[in-house]
C-alpha cells in the first residue's frame, strides 16, 4: 500500500517503458505441499494457533513476494486438512491420521479466508491415487479407505495407490473432490502429476487381476490410459456441477511425450513421460476441454540434455488446446548443485515463459524455499519480475460477462496526518456476481483510459459480503510539484472478469502544502 503513489508518479513519468516487460494479466503462484511437512505445517507443530500464525507468515511472505494465488496440498493421501466424511484428518496436520486439531478448527476455511483475504487465488491441491505414504511407517486410522476397502489398493515401491482400474475407487475420488468444493469457497482443484506411479525398474504396478476383469480387448496400456481418463473427465463434470466458476488444473510431469515415439511429441529424451509411463494424457484432457489449466513441471535448466527447458516451454506453449498454461519452476533445486548455483536460471525461465502469448504465468515448488532467497530468486521477483500486481488472467470459456463497474461514493483526502489516507467508499450495484476484488488505476491524463491494456497500480481484496467497501489508501508525499493524476476503479469477480471503468477522480499534489488535493 505504502508504494501506491510512488507507482502512480512511475506511472506519469514513464508511461509506455515502466510497464512493457510487466504483463496485466499473469498467474504467479505457488505450491504448499502438507505431504511429510514439506512446508506447512513444519513437522511438530500440531498446535492449531501456532499453525495458523505459521501458515500467514508464509502467505504474507508469498504475497510480498507478488504471488497472487497458492496451490494449497489439503488431500496428500487419501486424507483430509479438513472435515470430511468420507477421509480421516491427515497425520501431517496433528501427528496421528484420524485425531482432529486441538484446539479444534477447520484448517481449509480457515487458508481459504486468510487467502481471499489478501485479494489472492486459493486452489486446493489434491493427490488423485496415493492413499499410504510409507507401507508400514505411515500413521493409518482405523477408519482409513485402506482399511475399509482393502480391495481397492494395490502396494507398490512401498507405497499405496488406489488401482485406478477399480471403478468403485474412481466413485469414491470424485465424491471426496465433488464434497470439497460444495462446501467450500475454493478457487480450483488441482491435481499433480501422480497418476500411475512412477516405474520402479524390474518391477511391475500389480493391476493384472482388474486388467482381466475389465481390459474389454484394450492392450494393457490403452486400458490404463482410459482409467485416467475416466476418472479425470468424471471429476471434471461433478466440479462444475458443483461450481460452474470453479476450475480444474493439472500440474503434470514437464514431458508428455517424446518425438521418437510420437512426431507430435517434443524433442527430448526424457526416461519417463505422461502418456507412455503414467498413463497421463494431458492433451485429450486440454481438446476435449475437461481441464481448464496446466502447470507442466519444468524443473530443468536451459540446455538440460535430456529435457531442456527452452524447448519444453516452447511445446507446451503451442499444445494447450486454448486453454490456460502456466509454468511450474523449480526454485527448490537452487544452490542445490554447480549448475543450479547459477543466479540467472529463474529469471531467464520467467522471461522465456513470457514471450508466449499461450502461457499465462508462473507457479514454484516449493513454498518453503523462497525463505532461504536461493540466488536473490526472492529479491528478483519481489524488486522486478513481479513488481507491480498483475490480475489473474480471465477464462472466457467459462465466463466472457463483465461485472459492473463499481460506483464510488465518496472519496476523501485525510490531509492531518503525517501519512495521507485516500478513503473510497466503493459500491457494487446492480451486478449479481460475487466481487472478489477492485482494481486501482492511475492515468496522467483523460487521452488515453484503456483498462484493457493498462497494468493496475494496486489491487485491493473484498473483504465483506457487504456492498459498501471502505478503502483506506496509504500514499507516499513525494511527487512533482503540479502534476496530476487521474484515479479510477474497476470490478473483478471471480472468474476474473473486469469491469469497465469507474468515473475517474483527478487528484493533484500540491508542494507548497506538502498533501494530495482532490480537483473537483
Amino acid at each position: 500500500m505504502k508504494n501506491l503513489y510512488l507507482i502512480a508518479i512511475s506511472l506519469f513519468l514513464f508511461l509506455s517503458d515502466c510497464f512493457a516487460q510487466h504483463p496485466k494479466y499473469e498467474f504467479r503462484g505457488a505450491w504448499i505441499a502438507t505431504v511429510d511437512n514439506i512446508d506447512w505445517p513444519s513437522r511438530g507443530n500440531y498446535n492449531s494457533e501456532g499453525q495458523k500464525v505459521e501458515f500467514i507468515r508464509l502467505l504474507d511472505m508469498l504475497q510480498s513476494l507478488g504471488m497472487n494465488a497458492v496451490i494449497m496440498q489439503i488431500r496428500p493421501a487419501a486424507d483430509a486438512f479438513y472435515p470430511s466424511p468420507y477421509e480421516p484428518w491427515s497425520e501431517w496436520l496433528t501427528g496421528k491420521q484420524g485425531r482432529a486439531p486441538y484446539p479444534y478448527y477447520d484448517p481449509l476455511q480457515f487458508m481459504i479466508e486468510e487467502t481471499h483475504k489478501r485479494g489472492m487465488e486459493f486452489h486446493a491441491w489434491c493427490n488423485p491415487y496415493r492413499a499410504e505414504f510409507l507401507i508400514g511407517k505411515s500413521s493409518i486410522s482405523p477408519t482409513h479407505i485402506t482399511k475399509v476397502h482393502p480391495q481397492w489398493f494395490l502396494a507398490y515401491g512401498g507405497k499405496r495407490y488406489f488401482d485406478p482400474g477399480n471403478k468403485e475407487a474412481q466413485e469414491h475420488v470424485v465424491k471426496v473432490i465433488r464434497d470439497i468444493v460444495n462446501r467450500y469457497e475454493v478457487d480450483a482443484i488441482h491435481f499433480d502429476d501422480y497418476f500411475y506411479p512412477y516405474r520402479i525398474a524390474g518391477k511391475e504396478f500389480p493391476d493384472d487381476k482388474t486388467y482381466a476383469l475389465y481390459a474389454n480387448g484394450l492392450d494393457k496400456a490403452a486400458w490404463r490410459r482410459s482409467n485416467v481418463d475416466s476418472v479425470i473427465a468424471k471429476l471434471s463434470r461433478a466440479i462444475k456441477e458443483e461450481k460452474p466458476y470453479c476450475r480444474f488444473g493439472i500440474s503434470p510431469f514437464g514431458v508428455w511425450r517424446n518425438k521418437s515415439l510420437d512426431s507430435l511429441g517434443s524433442d527430448t529424451k526424457a526416461g519417463q513421460t505422461n502418456y507412455d509411463d503414467l498413463y497421463a494424457d494431458i492433451l485429450l484432457w486440454l481438446k476435449e476441454g475437461y481441464i481448464d489449466y496446466v502447470v507442466p513441471q519444468l524443473y530443468w535448466e536451459h540446455g538440460h540434455k535430456a529435457a531442456p527447458y527452452e524447448v519444453l516451454v516452447d511445446w507446451w506453449s503451442r499444445n494447450s488446446y486454448n486453454k490456460h498454461c502456466y509454468i511450474g519452476l523449480g526454485v527448490y533445486k537452487g544452490e542445490s548443485n554447480a549448475r543450479w548455483r547459477d543466479k540467472t536460471i529463474i529469471p531467464l525461465q520467467i522471461e522465456d515463459s513470457r514471450k508466449y502469448a499461450n502461457i499465462q504465468g508462473q507457479v514454484y515448488f516449493s513454498s518453503r524455499s523462497f525463505l532461504s532467497n536461493p540466488n536473490g530468486w526472492s529479491d528478483s521477483l519481489k524488486e522486478h519480475y513481479y513488481k507491480y500486481p498483475a490480475l489473474l488472467p480471465p477464462m472466457y470459456w467459462i465466463d466472457s460477462i463483465k461485472p459492473f463497474p463499481p460506483v464510488i461514493n465518496y472519496m476523501n483526502i485525510d490531509s492531518n496526518t503525517a501519512i495521507q489516507n485516500i478513503k473510497v467508499s466503493i459500491t457494487n450495484v446492480g451486478s449479481k456476481k460475487k466481487v472478489r476484488k477492485f482494481a486501482l488505476y492511475a492515468f496522467p491524463s483523460l487521452e488515453n483510459t484503456d483498462v484493457s491494456t493498462a497494468t493496475p497500480l494496486f489491487i485491493i481484496p473484498c473483504k465483506s459480503d457487504s456492498v459498501i467497501y471502505t478503502l483506506t489508501l496509504p500514499s507516499l508525499l513525494r511527487t512533482i510539484n503540479g502534476k496530476e493524476v487521474y484515479v479510477g476503479f474497476t470490478t473483478v469477480d471471480t472468474n476474473n472478469m473486469e469491469s469497465e471503468l469507474s468515473m475517474l477522480q483527478k487528484v493533484q499534489w500540491v508542494e507548497d502544502k506538502k498533501r494530495w488535493d482532490i480537483i473537483k
